[in-house]
Formats: structure tokens, C-alpha cells, sequence
């Protein structure tokens, strides 16, 4: 088995790209390498998304594109995942009979016992958990980054949204302990991660297994106290659950963003009635407002649905307002489609794909409009960016390196030529932004500042890139964190 390799192929959320790592950590301990770049994986696993309808499409082409590529390599294997595998089950094989093996959200861990029987069988294996078997962080795990992870605090939800269909492939809501999970932190910032993001369907609703309705809060502050844990992010919130407590230790806990990844939907009352959001227009804006009021300077992004059955055009125009209201620094927006299985699918009122398509345009344009204005007032100021590798585009003809600001958006940074003065993936530097776009920041004028910190080591060590010596040379405000 020790010389069998391996491909995971993600689709989805934030979630599903954890998942992702636990099932590359599964198949790391079962005695499996991954497939060096440009050669043909002998198990390639597709970790699925149910939510979007793009995501059936993608997946069947891709499996269809292999076809072929299986008959010509005896002993291949192909393994499907995720959401839409706990939604399809046996439909996955009869649309492509090559599949190996179907496997669902709650046995991550089984994987490579369904392949050995596969194997030996000569048959497909089909095994979907109704229940979670284990929380995904007991698993091994092959993390992408060695200076950021993420951390999962709860599986499931317990909302019951018309247009999703994710509770039902994952469960109620499964909260871990504070202490688990602190415990993993702590491991993570001793292997030199430096940031974490706290993950879960709806993270504020943490709590809510064991009662205590203040315990997102009180985890956030936990976190603030862990020595060398220098970024902490969370997402995703729910309105409906999202309270003061957390706000105050949002803006009293230093490490924690100022960034917040607030779902809207739709700005319209009525829709947000359709869709059982639990909440209206004007309190999600009474949260942002008391979010801006507590950090002034933090970047709010959204999630935001068009074309919701039965959505008019006064109830767009609604979006439309909210959205002006929230200044967001970016929305990830949507066009309504079909999910079979969930209450949306068979309302009335489906809104045509041109009227649909306008509207989305239009909400696209005012988007970038206002994320543009947003940016554009950061000009001359300074930022500290954690780099990042594989963000953004790294321009050889400018020399610049990209990553992220606290607040999360994304900044190309022109950078020293010198490898010694170069930052690494994972160090933090102080840039002074010098030109806006919608979707980034230039920061043209260098570093002002740059600290080596444990999360480039980290970097530095799993690349097998050369050590050097690490000075300043010159460079202002050269520290090492």
C-alpha cells in the first residue's frame, strides 16, 4: 500500500476544505503518499458540495473525464465524498459505474477500508453514516498551510433554512468542548501556526448542546490567551444568533480580526420570511451597526442570494438598500438554484433565468461599487499583512508577494529582491497601502516593516527552503516575532 498515491479534489465550503485535509490525513496514516504535480494519483477522492447546482455538474464531468483515465491505469480508484455523496448515495454509482467508492460527511475515517474492500471485492462500496462517528478533529489531518489551520468547534446546524439542504446531510448542530478545542489550538501555535479560524456551520450558535449561550464569546476570549496565537478568524455566523457579548470580545480580544463574515441573503423582509432566516432587514443592520460602532475599522463581507422564489422586484430593491446601508468590503452573491430535497425546490413563484441573471448584474456592480469606495480610504495608511503562499498573484516583473490584511483583504506587496529581505510565507509585515482596487490593495512602496515569525519557520521547513541568515540589512523596523 506504502506505494500508492492519492489526489483530493475539493468542492464547497470551508468546511468541506477541512474535510479535505482530515481525508488526506486518513489516507497519509493508511500508508498513502500524494501524487507529485503533473502525474496520474492512483485514488483520486472528489469531496463534494450539495449546495450549488454547478457543483452536480462539475462533479459528473470530472468523473466522466476519467473514464478513460481509469481503463488505462489498472488498480486506479475513485472515491466520491462529502455532501452530495450523503445526498446522492447510490445515484453516484449508477451515473458512474467506475466510482469505487461512495462515502458520506459522517465516516471521513473510513475511507481507506472501503477502498481495500473495493479492492478485493471488485465492486463498488457504498457507506453513508446517518450519525457522526467521529468528530473530524480526532483524525489525522495533512494541513494545507503550516502557518494557518482550521479549527472545528461544532458540525451540523440546527436552522432549518428553505433554500439549504446542508442540515440535513450533516446533522443537528454537534458543539466540542471549550477545552478540546482549546487543546488543538494550543498544539497548532506549538507547530507554528499563527493563525486559526474557528469553523462551523453557525458558529455562534456554540453552546448550545452543553447551554451555555455565552460560550462563542468566552472561546474567542480563551483563544485571546493563547501565547503566540497571533490571528484569530471565525466563520460562519447567523444573524439570529449573533449578540453583543460577542461584539465586546471581538473588539476587547487583540488577536481576534477585525473582519466578519455576516450572511445576509436578501435585504427583503419577505423573502428573509420564505427563506426562515429568523431575522429581518432592520436588525441585521442594528448589527452592523453596533459591530462598526465597536471596531471602526473592520470589513464586513456578506453572503447574498438573487432571484429567491417569488422575490419581486421591490423586494431586490430592498437587497439592493441593505446593501448600500452595510458598505460591505465584499459579497459573495448567487443566483437561486434549484436544490432538490430542500422546501425552496417546489415553492411557486420561481423567478425566470433572465430576471435572475439582471438583477444579479446589477447587485455585482453596486458591490464593487462600494467595495472600491471602502478600499480606496485606505490609501496612505499602514496595514500589517500576513503573507501567504498561493494568494493572490505573485507579479516577478513587480516583485510583489501577496496575503492579507487583520481585516482580511487581500494586499500585493512589492517586496525586497534580496532573499534575505524577502518575507516568507507566514511572516508579518507592515506595508503602506498605495493604491485601491475592488477586490484588492497595492502596497508599491515596500516594507516598512517585516518580523520573522514562527509561522515562515514552519514554512520554511516543511518547503525544504534554504536557511539564511536572517538579518536586517537595513530594513526599518526588521524584529523578530
Amino acid at each position: 500500500m506504502s506505494n500508492r498515491t492519492y489526489e483530493v479534489v475539493t468542492y464547497g465550503c470551508q468546511m468541506n476544505v477541512h474535510d479535505s485535509e482530515r481525508i488526506s490525513g486518513v489516507l497519509d496514516a493508511a500508508g498513502y503518499a500524494p501524487a507529485e504535480a503533473g502525474t496520474q494519483a492512483d485514488v483520486v477522492v472528489f469531496n463534494t458540495c450539495a449546495v450549488r447546482e454547478n457543483a452536480d455538474n462539475r462533479l459528473y464531468g470530472n468523473l466522466g473525464h476519467l473514464a478513460p483515465v481509469k481503463q488505462k491505469h489498472p488498480g486506479m480508484q475513485i472515491a466520491v465524498g462529502g455532501c452530495m455523496a450523503q445526498k446522492d448515495r447510490d445515484v453516484v454509482v449508477k451515473k458512474a459505474p467506475w466510482v469505487d467508492v461512495v462515502f458520506g460527511t459522517n465516516n471521513l475515517g473510513s475511507l481507506p477500508v472501503l477502498l481495500e474492500r473495493a479492492r478485493v471485492r471488485e465492486e463498488a462500496q457504498v457507506e453513508i453514516k446517518e450519525a457522526l462517528e467521529a468528530f473530524p478533529s480526532t483524525l489525522p489531518t495533512r494541513r494545507d498551510s503550516a502557518y494557518a489551520a482550521w479549527v472545528s468547534i461544532s458540525v451540523g446546524c440546527n436552522n432549518t433554512c428553505t433554500f439549504c439542504i446542508v442540515p440535513a446531510l450533516r446533522g443537528k448542530e454537534n458543539d466540542r468542548r471549550p477545552g478540546d478545542i482549546l487543546a488543538e489550538v494550543r498544539a497548532l501555535v506549538a507547530e507554528g501556526v499563527q493563525e486559526i479560524t474557528l469553523l462551523g456551520q453557525n458558529v455562534n450558535a456554540y453552546g448550545v448542546e452543553f447551554g451555555d449561550r455565552q460560550a462563542f464569546a468566552g472561546l474567542l476570549r480563551a483563544c485571546g490567551e493563547v501565547e503566540g496565537l497571533r490571528r484569530v478568524r471565525f466563520t460562519s455566523p447567523h444573524p439570529k444568533d449573533f449578540t453583543d457579548d460577542v461584539i465586546a470580545a471581538m473588539a476587547e480580544t487583540p488577536n481576534v480580526m477585525p473582519s466578519l463574515h455576516m450572511p445576509l441573503q436578501s435585504g427583503s423582509d419577505a423573502v428573509l420570511k420564505a427563506m426562515r432566516r429568523s431575522y429581518r432587514s432592520e436588525k441585521y443592520l442594528g448589527i452592523i451597526d453596533r459591530v462598526r460602532a465597536a471596531m471602526p475599522h473592520a470589513a464586513i463581507t456578506t453572503d447574498i442570494i438573487v432571484g429567491f422564489p417569488g422575490e419581486t422586484e421591490a423586494d431586490f430593491a430592498d437587497t439592493l438598500r441593505v446593501v448600500e446601508a452595510s458598505r460591505f468590503a465584499a459579497a459573495f452573491t448567487f443566483q437561486y438554484s434549484i436544490r432538490p430535497g430542500t422546501p425552496a425546490a417546489t415553492m411557486p413563484d420561481q423567478v425566470p433565468k433572465q430576471v435572475v441573471q439582471e438583477r444579479y448584474e446589477r447587485l455585482i456592480d453596486l458591490v464593487g461599487e462600494i467595495a472600491w469606495a471602502e478600499n480606496s480610504q485606505l490609501v496612505g495608511s499602514n496595514v500589517e499583512v500576513m503573507f501567504a503562499a498561493g494568494e493572490g498573484r505573485k507579479d516577478a516583473a513587480t516583485s510583489r508577494m501577496s496575503g492579507r490584511a487583520r481585516d482580511n483583504r487581500l494586499v500585493h506587496v512589492t517586496v525586497p529582491e534580496d532573499p534575505a529581505l524577502r518575507p516568507r510565507p507566514g511572516d508579518l509585515a507592515e506595508v503602506e497601502i498605495t493604491y485601491a482596487a475592488p477586490h484588492h490593495l497595492n502596497a508599491d512602496g515596500g516594507l516598512v516593516a517585516l518580523r520573522r515569525t514562527a509561522g515562515g519557520d514552519a514554512w520554511q521547513q516543511r518547503n525544504g527552503a534554504s536557511p539564511k541568515k536572517l538579518v536586517g540589512l537595513g530594513l526599518p523596523g526588521f524584529a523578530r516575532a
